[in-house]
């Protein structure tokens, strides 16, 4: 009977112990902190570009994916070719402006706002693509450009690369520096700066409007990127003539820039993000030009009869001579352009030696 009793007893007093244990846990429950709910980003991003242009536009689309997906979506980004928002040419005052977040496009667009900004894009015989992304990931550039655009409230990244160029599309041939007087040629940046001293008339033609301009007449030469994308735009259904080397655009660098305010307000690891997804779509813009010029230049010529022609060398030794003092001139113009223009010529002559040495006689040994 004693037995009894005792088991009862342990039986309710276990019960009275784990009903309270529970209740325990339930009120500790209840004291809790909910999890923290990440808060999330919609970002806009406003192009220089056709909407889903191929090569330039699908690299703007490319980074807003890496974007929204490395995030989670903690960080989405919406992609808007030129005009959807802003016309092309008016992005950078866009995003500057807070309008959107982001923008794409090439940096010598901007030189109306600095006539710095053109280094970060292309330099006639400038740097390649390789040693573009040298210079402003390890070289010093980075903290050039950032220093150039806190100015207007914008922080730059490295979003592409074309490598090189073509010299562009020519509706007639181009045997001596006379054939250059009174061409009209869309070609921006220090490019058009350059054959407009030897007697061109350079026009700045968003990517949109460049067919129609020459096919009209309205232009009697342009340049574009290669043979990728030119043949995307079908410039050889109104020019022929296809002429080589890209001396103006050795190496350009596209770019998204971001509202300042709107990057300072993100948390540090979507800052990693929009850093670290730029830099993957620099290299992915690079790595696809390259598979795709081959043949698309094999089917510009094969398929619809363009005219491949290299520049003489009488035109070849003018642009270079002319652009060297074009260049100068316009990095004297203010404080800004002659700091980034030393640091870029500083560097060009240390990585110029290794270039040569290692690039430019492999390729010629190649080709033996």
């Amino acid at each position: 009977m004693q037995r009894r009793k005792f088991i009862t007893a342990g039986l309710v007093t276990g019960s009275a112990a784990l009903a309270a244990a529970c209740g325990k846990k339930e009120e500790e429950k209840e004291q809790s902190p909910a999890p923290a709910v990440r808060k999330k980003y919609s970002w806009r991003m406003a192009t220089t570009w056709p909407k889903d242009f191929p090569g330039l536009g699908i690299g703007a689309n490319k980074l807003a994916k890496y974007i929204t997906d490395m995030s989670d979506g903690e960080l989405e980004v919406t992609v808007y070719g030129a005009g959807e928002i802003v016309p092309a040419f008016e992005s950078f005052d866009a995003v500057s402006k807070g309008t959107v977040e982001m923008g794409h496009g090439a940096a010598y667009y901007w030189k109306g706002k600095s006539p710095a900004t053109q280094f970060f894009a292309a330099v006639p015989f400038g740097l390649t693509a390789q040693e573009m992304n040298a210079w402003i990931y390890y070289g010093g550039g980075q903290e050039l450009w950032d220093e150039l655009y806190a100015s207007f409230n914008l922080k730059p990244f490295l979003a592409g690369n074309t490598g090189v160029q073509m010299g562009g599309w020519f509706n007639r041939e181009i045997n001596s520096l006379d054939d250059m007087k009174g061409l009209k040629m869309r070609m921006p940046g220090l490019g058009g700066e350059v054959i407009g001293a030897l007697g061109a008339t350079p026009k700045a033609l968003p990517g949109g409007e460049i067919f129609t301009s020459l096919q009209s007449g309205a232009i009697d030469a342009t340049e574009w990127v290669g043979p990728y994308n030119d043949m995307a735009f079908g410039l050889y259904k109104a020019a022929k003539y296809y002429y080589y080397p890209g001396w103006h655009e050795p190496g350009t660098a596209l770019e998204t820039f971001v509202n300042k305010q709107a990057y300072d307000a993100l948390p540090k690891h979507l800052q990693h993000v929009v850093a670290t997804a730029a830099q993957a779509a620099n290299m992915d813009m690079l790595s696809e030009f390259v598979a795709r010029n081959g043949s698309a230049l094999d089917t510009l010529i094969s398929e619809h009869g363009v005219i491949l022609k290299r520049f003489p060398d009488e035109v070849m030794k003018a642009l270079k001579t002319t652009s060297e003092e074009v260049v100068n001139s316009v990095a004297e113009k203010d404080t800004a352009s002659q700091k980034v223009y030393s640091a870029f010529t500083d560097f060009r002559k240390k990585v110029a030696g290794w270039t040569d040495l290692s690039e430019t006689p492999y390729s010629q040994a190649r080709n033996l």
